[in-house]
């Protein structure tokens, strides 16, 4: 499932530009053409990602976010063609996490997105790490990063532990290979999607009572894993 990214400009050419570059990183985008679009969109649905132009009809891109802010800590990055420092200051005061000068390079737009988005991702496991969950005879302490079957523990690996904290936290989400690889070993892991299937089975071997027929860890065959809910 990837990840959900609001792009906001009236520009219809730069838009369509940035949709297509980040669907094909697997990304799922909505396009709004004014500030007041973009406000509705962003009160129905919680964003991965939003990117915000300044220069808007209705309502202009600093009001957009500053609205926003009113209810939702999702992420935003600010676009702006004047390229002014006071522009940059205002955009971040009014709650922006970074904010990207036109003309920019859709690569570096791409970088930025995904090192906010890693940091968002840090942030919901640090929070996630002070519950307990306990599920069908599966109990994971996130404090100490234990895990019980039945109430015996069960010995994981640093990854083991993490994968199975991100799929356990988020029931029934089904996570690509990519995604796990990218989330938990990180952007810049040399590996291959196989890291993933192989920490996945090792998992299984030790949580599942019967692996072959997993109750907590799923397959969605030509997708990913899940955690059943």
């Amino acid at each position: 499932m990837g990840k959900k990214v609001l792009v906001v400009d009236d520009e219809r050419l730069i838009v369509k530009g940035i949709k297509f570059s980040l669907v094909q990183d697997d990304m799922e985008v909505d396009c709004a053409y004014d500030g007041e679009e973009a406000l509705e969109m962003a009160k129905k649905t919680e964003y991965d990602m939003v990117l915000l132009d300044v220069m808007l009809p209705k309502l202009n891109g600093f009001e957009v976010c500053q609205m926003i802010r009113e209810f939702s800590n999702m992420p935003i990055i600010m676009l702006t063609a004047k390229g002014e420092d006071m522009d940059k200051i205002l955009g971040l005061e009014y709650g922006a996490d970074d904010y990207i000068t036109k003309p920019f390079n859709i690569l570096e737009v791409k970088a930025r997105i995904k090192a906010i988005m890693r940091r968002s991702t840090r942030k919901v496991a640090e929070d996630d790490k002070k519950k307990v969950l306990e599920k069908n005879g599966l109990k994971i302490d996130c404090d100490s990063r234990r895990v019980f079957v039945d109430g015996r523990e069960v010995r994981l690996t640093a990854k083991e532990y993490d994968l199975l904290e991100l799929l356990a936290f988020h029931p029934n989400k089904v996570y690509s290979r990519e995604n796990l690889l990218n989330i938990v070993w990180g952007y810049d892991y040399p590996g291959d999607v196989r890291t993933v299937d192989v920490h996945i089975r090792r998992l299984r071997e030790k949580i599942e009572k019967n692996p072959g027929e997993p109750v907590y860890i799923h397959t969605k065959w030509g997708v990913g894993y899940f955690f059943q809910d």
